[in-house]
């Protein structure tokens, strides 16, 4: 049994309110007719039993989630091309949240990377689960 709850009633948005991706994104989640359960990551923190949980559940791999690319992220390590282990890109993830990839949404027991605000509109549709339209 996983620490992060899924409903099928509910979305699960796992977003940085500092980047502006997680800008961007937060106010399309928040039109959808379900409840919604927004998870700054900015503010609270997220254990590494829950990073887990996310990569398993979007099948990819705890280094997946980290932004490689990011400036900070190239600063620190020199290139996107570094091999840590599991407890290093965990620690990554703790101590420099703005490093996620993109923000993660969790539809009932599916797990979704949304890496553009409109890609949460899509996969609303794909899930044929009913959402309003933006701006109303």
């Amino acid at each position: 049994m996983g620490t992060i709850s899924k409903d099928a009633r509910k979305i699960t948005l796992f977003y940085h309110s500092g980047t502006s991706l997680g800008k961007k994104t937060y106010p399309y989640v928040t039109t959808a007719k379900r409840s919604v359960l927004a998870i700054d990551i900015a503010k609270t923190k997220v254990t590494g039993t829950q990073w887990t949980e996310l990569a398993e559940g979007l099948g990819i791999g705890i280094a997946d989630l980290v932004h490689r690319k990011h400036p900070d992220f190239i600063k620190e390590y020199g290139s996107p091309d570094v091999d840590l282990e599991s407890e290093g890109w965990l620690n990554i993830l703790r101590n420099k949240p703005h490093l996620l990839i993109c923000p993660i949404i969790i539809v009932g027991t599916a797990f979704f990377k949304v890496h553009s605000p409109t890609d949460f509109i899509r996969i609303m549709e794909e899930q044929n689960i009913e959402n309003k339209e933006i701006g109303s």
